[in-house]
């Protein structure tokens, strides 16, 4: 029987290149490389031109194990580690690419509170290849750049003090982005995260460029508009700004300039009725948009900032990923998995299922 991921890949592959797109990447959970029984045929994905960025490491021994079997990048919520660990490496390898990718997962949320201003900043001031964070869809159909499905507790307080919790979580798609970040900060510290830091000064450039967006926080909620603006931002910050005499000026201003964007429909792969999900979880619906709806949101803000040869699409549904491959080849796709056992379910379009 062949290997799972290698049979999902093969399949993505032929999808892709049957509508014009990209060679598709595959982004595995980390321990799918780290088992006693590996889950990834890195020779065999590779023989087919696919790229392995394996999501998400924070350790950096553990790092530095799965840069030594060349993969091809890693997805971490520390950079800074990564980067560490990846020089590392190539002291003892100098074989390992050049173009290894080291991407910032929700920015950098190991140091800032995830997907804000912040901890873009802090992922761009450690010269991250690629941003990689979530995104969902507003009532008034904007791609709003947040984890779950709803406004979560655990991450976000209402700007007016008044209490919020999991009782009364607003589902995305029943707000506006407007009123999300006139209503919302999501600057809470996570005790997962023990060097987490939201102190304004330590993010100087998201905090004049909230000002300039009239956004009540540097941490209000951000739209993937907003996340590119702010990009081109920090790069003329270093570039001929307030931040041209630090000492890495134009690394960082030459890094933002070519920085990419890993955006991950959260949109989970069932169908908006209710189907059950696999036997080991609990039942699922989604609370979003249909895989349509959001991919026609997100890729129109891609295409409207002319973005598209910076962006890849990443997700668990892939539904969404071969609607990309197939209305919009010119922006390529990441199949994100955690366990190889589902991939012969229905929770695979047929196209992709194993027999």
């Amino acid at each position: 029987m062949a290997n799972p991921l290698t049979a999902l890949m093969t399949a993505a592959r032929a999808h892709a290149l049957a509508h014009g797109a990209e060679l598709p990447a595959l982004s595995p959970v980390d321990a799918s490389l780290l088992s006693t029984d590996p889950k990834v045929d890195l020779a065999a994905l590779h023989a087919l031109g696919i790229k392995i960025v394996p999501w998400t490491t924070n350790d950096p021994a553990r790092m530095r194990t799965l840069i030594a079997m060349h993969i091809d990048g890693l997805v971490s919520d520390r950079p800074d580690l990564l980067r560490q660990a990846l020089a590392d490496v190539r002291k003892q390898y100098p074989t390992i690419s050049a173009s290894f990718d080291v991407q910032g997962h929700r920015g950098a949320r190991g140091l800032r509170p995830e997907n804000t201003l912040p901890s873009f900043e802090a992922a761009l001031d450690h010269r991250v290849d690629a941003i990689e964070t979530d995104v969902g869809i507003t009532l008034d159909r904007q791609s709003i750049l947040c984890h779950d499905q709803f406004l979560n507790p655990e991450c976000c307080r209402r700007v007016d003090g008044k209490p919020y919790d999991y009782a009364d979580a607003i589902w995305l798609r029943d707000i506006t982005l407007a009123e999300m970040q006139r209503r919302f900060v999501c600057d809470k510290l996570l005790p997962r995260f023990p060097d987490q830091r939201n102190d304004h000064a330590l993010s100087p450039v998201a905090a004049t460029f909230a000002t300039q967006e009239h956004l009540p926080s540097p941490y209000s909620p951000i739209s993937v508009g907003q996340l590119f603006h702010f990009v081109g931002f920090y790069a003329t910050w270093y570039k001929m700004g307030p931040g041209q005499a630090h000492p890495d000026a134009l690394k960082r201003a030459l890094n933002a300039a070519v920085v990419r964007f890993n955006l991950e429909t959260k949109i989970l792969p069932y169908r908006d009725g209710g189907d059950a999900a696999p036997a080991n979880e609990e039942p699922t619906t989604n609370h979003t948009v249909d895989p349509q709806t959001f991919v026609t949101t997100l890729c129109g803000a891609i295409v409207r900032n002319r973005r598209e040869s910076r962006c890849r699409i990443l997700s668990f549904d892939f539904r969404t990923l071969q609607l990309v491959e197939e209305q919009f080849p010119r922006i390529p796709t990441c199949y994100l998995t955690s366990d190889p056992g589902l991939l012969s379910s229905d929770l695979v379009p047929a196209s992709l299922r194993q027999p």
